[in-house]
């Protein structure tokens, strides 16, 4: 199911539509509108709480956009200029507006009554007003399913001993995409090379920075404690909903993948089907 509403909520940060959103609001630049449109449901925070709950940011990296975006755009503006963004580029995909409507029905369902403890970005985009239109709805409720897997991910990741860095860096060691994910969450090469130290110290790396079977043991018990945490969404729809939801959500994810998405992104999706590693 992460495959398929990932890709809806990653609109957000990819389709020229948000882009263009959030730089009519005042955040020129990618990197404004991403964390201003991802935090603005706390409200106007500071770095603190952005980099704790992101996770795989570094500090300073976080720091250079918050809390000033904020002096660009209160954090109102920019709910209305995501949401705006996102409904745009879902409309130009040109879906089904019947699959739409009930997929987003299913969606919105998945989601009603989840209880947000301990799942702060989930929580805070929970207490948001539900959008009038489908392709709002449907975007919405995928946010929601999206930030409540990544907390329970981040506290899954935090149970291996992992850090932010940390994480990344085992990512990139596992399927070669350190290219990617070391200019696209700020770490430096002496902050990569001390945690690839501590990976190694874990036995998580071995001598040549190889992952090693410790590792991927170990990384197994993440994914599963992260699928475990992410079931309560589903549990509310039961089987048949579930698998309705799928087939609904299956041609729009990949059509958004092939439209916006590029092949080597920083959140982690597979191929798609028919494709290239």
């Amino acid at each position: 199911m992460w495959t398929l509403f990932e890709p809806v909520h990653a609109v957000t940060y990819f389709a020229p539509q948000a882009r263009a959103a959030f730089e009519a609001a005042g955040l020129r630049g990618f990197w404004r509108g991403y964390f201003a449109g991802r935090s603005a449901p706390l409200g106007p925070t500071g770095p603190g709480p952005v980099y704790a709950t992101f996770f795989g940011f570094q500090p300073a990296m976080v720091a250079r956009a918050l809390p000033d975006v904020w002096q660009r755009a209160a954090p109102g503006e920019v709910l209305q200029a995501r949401l705006h963004g996102a409904r745009a580029a879902l409309g130009d995909l040109d879906a089904d507006p019947d699959a739409l409507v009930r997929a987003a029905r299913l969606a919105r369902r998945a989601t009603e009554g989840l209880d947000p403890a301990g799942r702060t970005l989930a929580a805070a985009n929970l207490d948001l007003p539900w959008p009038a239109d489908p392709a709002g709805t449907l975007w919405q409720a995928s946010t929601i399913l999206r930030e409540h897997r990544g907390d329970g991910h981040v506290a899954a990741l935090l149970t291996a001993g992992l850090d932010g860095v940390g994480a990344v860096v085992w990512r990139a060691a596992r399927d070669g995409t350190r290219a990617v994910l070391q200019p696209a969450r700020g770490w430096t090469d002496e902050q990569w090379a001390a945690a690839t130290g501590r990976l190694a110290a874990q036995g998580w790396l071995d001598a040549a920075g190889a992952v090693t079977g410790t590792a991927r043991d170990a990384y197994a018990e993440v994914e599963r404690i992260t699928d475990e945490l992410a079931t309560a969404p589903w549990r509310r729809l039961g089987t048949t909903e579930r698998a309705e939801l799928a087939a609904l959500l299956t041609p729009l994810a990949h059509a958004v993948r092939r439209r916006y998405l590029p092949d080597a992104n920083p959140i982690g999706l597979p191929p798609l089907p028919g494709t290239a590693a």
